[in-house]
This record gives structure tokens, sequence and C-alpha cells, in this order.
């Protein structure tokens, strides 16, 4: 799953909250230079970019959390199919999530 912060501090709350309350078993963040048109305007922000390991079941309850916690008005929420996984990194991704 990917999502983009506006700033690192809000990025590490959202890393934080998803990982504590087992809504993703790690989340990587990266800095990243978005351009993009919002409301008619070409914009050009730095922003952090959150690659999010968790389970697909939970992604409508990572969703709300996300919009929960987001400053944006519409954040970025984005599921990217898995095709293939190895299955120790599997255990070890469910092991760190909560059951659906």
């Amino acid at each position: 799953m990917l999502t983009t912060a506006g700033s690192p501090a809000e990025a590490e709350v959202l890393a934080e909250a998803l990982v504590v309350e087992r809504l993703a078993a790690c989340v990587q963040t990266t800095p990243v230079r978005s351009r993009y048109v919002w409301k008619g305007e070409l914009q050009r922000d730095e922003e952090v970019l959150l690659v999010i390991k968790t389970r697909e079941a939970l992604f409508e309850a990572l969703r709300a959390r996300i919009r929960a916690l987001h400053s944006y008005e519409t954040p970025e929420i984005v599921m990217v199919p898995v095709t293939a996984v190895d299955s120790d990194y599997l255990a070890w991704l469910e092991a760190g999530t909560r059951e659906p």
C-alpha cells in the first residue's frame, strides 16, 4: 500500500500509528518530489512516500486510519497487488499484523 505525507513529522505519526496498531508490519519512508495539479493549479511539493507492508484484507481499516490521521483533503491511498511473495516474508508479515 502507498500513501504520501506532507512532512517528515506527519509521515512519522502515520508510520508509527499503523505499525503500533498492527495495521502494518512495516512502513518505509522516503522523501520524494511531487508534481501534480490540484484545484486547477500545478503544485510542486516535497513529500514523504510511505510504503506500507500489510494484508489486503486490512485495506479498509488502513484507509480509515490514514484518513483520520492525514492532513490532506484527499490523501493518496493505493493498494498495490502482489503477484508473488516469499513464504517466509509472508509469514513474518502476517505475524506482524492483526487478523482482519
